[in-house]
């Protein structure tokens, strides 16, 4: 009777927890579906439905909200980040794991130490940088942020890396194949589950970051901005009260890349995770 009484209290518990962590994710779905355009603070649920908001989203872009070009900006860069950084972290985890060579320990003490700063205290530095390489207010620009230092993420990958046999490695040495080789033909086709967990990271690091964004679009013009920038700029007091429903909206569909990724790959996403904490 107490470890039955045990269980309905814990599920009782997570159903609260789960009903506090959902219901802004609720708010936001049903306020975009609404008729209002403005912030309805009367009622939980809109008084009319309508999809106009979508509709406005993607159909009606304006000198304030011009969405599509805000997602075409944001897709452009986390499509571009996704593939550098992924390559990135998988050749440096590749070297630090399977590769011996001097200085090695010290290298991967001094990056993951490196790795502790937080990036914000870096950001004016790297800004008046890429301004002097008119790297500024541009994708490019921020790709090569992105991008740069994802290396240094390297940790979880290794520790995957580690799990591999050694033998695999010395058998297709004793063959002749290259490091190359070896990387190409042998760990990364045993590596789906930390790769896809790479791309993800990837991904989601740039596709939602709105300071490091802000801080390199200084463009006036709505069409060179992200979608975060954008999205943040109409919940100005003189915009908000046409566009919150819209922002609403924009929300829902900015979540459904990264929740579609989740949905193929949380199985491989994972595997990555308990697999890259093995061995460190």
């Amino acid at each position: 009777m107490k470890k039955t009484w045990k269980i309905v209290v814990r599920h009782i518990v997570l159903t609260l927890l789960a009903l506090f962590w959902l219901l802004p994710i609720i708010w936001l779905l049903v306020t975009s579906l609404s008729a209002y355009p403005g912030i309805n603070t009367q009622h939980f649920f809109p008084e009319e439905w309508s999809i106009v908001n979508y509709k406005r989203l993607f159909l009606e872009p304006n000198t304030v909200a011009n969405f599509p070009a805000w997602f075409k900006n944001s897709m452009i860069i986390g499509v571009f980040c996704c593939i550098i950084s992924s390559i990135f972290v998988l050749m440096v985890a590749y070297s630090f794991s399977c590769m011996r060579f001097k200085a090695r320990k010290p290298l991967m003490n001094f990056s993951i130490i490196l790795g502790m700063f937080p990036g914000v205290l870096s950001m004016i530095a790297v800004y008046f940088v890429l301004k002097l390489l008119g790297l500024n207010d541009s994708l490019v620009g921020l790709i090569v942020i992105y991008s740069a230092g994802s290396g240094l993420g390297y940790l979880i990958c290794k520790g995957f890396f580690d799990t591999i046999p050694v033998s695999l490695r010395e058998s297709a040495k004793l063959e002749g194949a290259s490091e190359l080789t070896i990387f190409t033909r042998i760990v990364i086709p045993l590596s789906k589950p930390i790769i896809v967990y790479t791309v993800i990271n990837s991904f989601l690091n740039p596709w939602m970051d709105f300071v490091m964004a802000r801080l390199m679009i200084n463009s006036k013009d709505p069409a060179d901005w992200t979608v975060a920038i954008g999205l943040y700029n109409i919940l100005q007091k003189t915009l908000v009260n046409d566009y919150f429903s819209l922002f609403c909206a924009g929300g829902i569909v900015v979540a459904i890349p990264i929740s579609i990724l989740f949905v193929i790959m949380q199985k491989f996403y994972v595997e990555g995770i308990t697999g890259g904490a093995v061995k460190g």
